[in-house]
């Protein structure tokens, strides 16, 4: 299949206040290799010019080393104010023969090629509007609940911290890698509003406005939830760090 009207935005703007450290949460390495770079790498691998990173927490340290590994266009968030503002400040340098933007998160470092390729396959394939990247865990902690009907269609993703005790129960949780139309994209993200616990402009909040406009949506369950373990924590790193050799990455 051809991707070259297909887009990546990279979010690696956080500060990653979890991590406990003075480095930018994406500039933690593993196996040697900072994560920003290997989340990249695999971009690549999809399409070699249309990669857009959003950077703002320690902005020139992180451009500096990505621009070591590769040549990529750079997008700034002034202000650390969630999901949905990293990807809007991403649009504006987007090129016009863009069709669908492929979002990915700068902290999730053994995201697989074979992954992205089914993904974007899937969006394109059915023709919708938005491609969710779910996966199963036991213990979902603090992702984003997957929230589906008796017919297995997406209702709506229920971030951890705004989730119920039912909604917290659920073990089907959203990855933070979706597959959007362009236009729908940009037409939604200009509605979405910080109204949550934490006063921030949620990027899953474009799913419910799709919904509401009964836009095409899909959720693709992925097997191995390993694959798309968040790093947000140092013991979340050393996890990762054991896991990448197993993966093969």
């Amino acid at each position: 299949m051809d991707y070259k009207d297909v887009g990546i935005v990279i979010l690696a703007a956080g500060k990653g206040t979890r991590m406990r450290s003075n480095i930018a949460k994406v500039l933690h390495k593993v196996a040697g290799t900072s994560m920003i770079v290997h989340v990249i790498e695999c971009a690549k691998k999809i399409t070699a010019d249309n990669i857009y990173v959003v950077i703002g927490h320690q902005a020139q340290l992180v451009k500096e080393e990505v621009n070591r590994y590769f040549k990529v266009d750079f997008a700034f968030q002034k202000q650390l104010l969630g999901t949905g503002d990293a990807v809007k400040a991403a649009i504006p340098g987007l090129k016009s023969g863009i069709k669908d933007i492929l979002v990915l998160c700068g902290d999730v470092p053994l995201i697989q090629e074979n992954t992205l390729r089914k993904l974007v396959n899937e969006h394109k394939k059915k023709q919708v509007k938005i491609t969710v990247l779910a996966t199963d865990i036991e213990e979902p902690g603090s992702y984003g609940r997957i929230v589906l009907d008796e017919y297995n269609h997406l209702l709506y993703i229920k971030e951890d911290a705004d989730a119920t005790e039912i909604e917290k129960k659920i073990k089907k949780v959203n990855t933070g890698i979706y597959c959007f139309d362009k236009e729908l994209l940009i037409s939604a993200i200009d509605k979405i509003k910080p109204d949550n616990i934490q006063a921030e402009y949620y990027l899953t909040d474009v799913i419910g406005i799709a919904k509401k406009q009964n836009e095409s949506i899909q959720v693709l369950t992925m097997d191995d939830p390993r694959e798309v373990m968040g790093v947000n924590t140092l013991e979340d790193l050393g996890k990762v760090e054991c896991l990448i050799q197993l993966l093969g990455k």
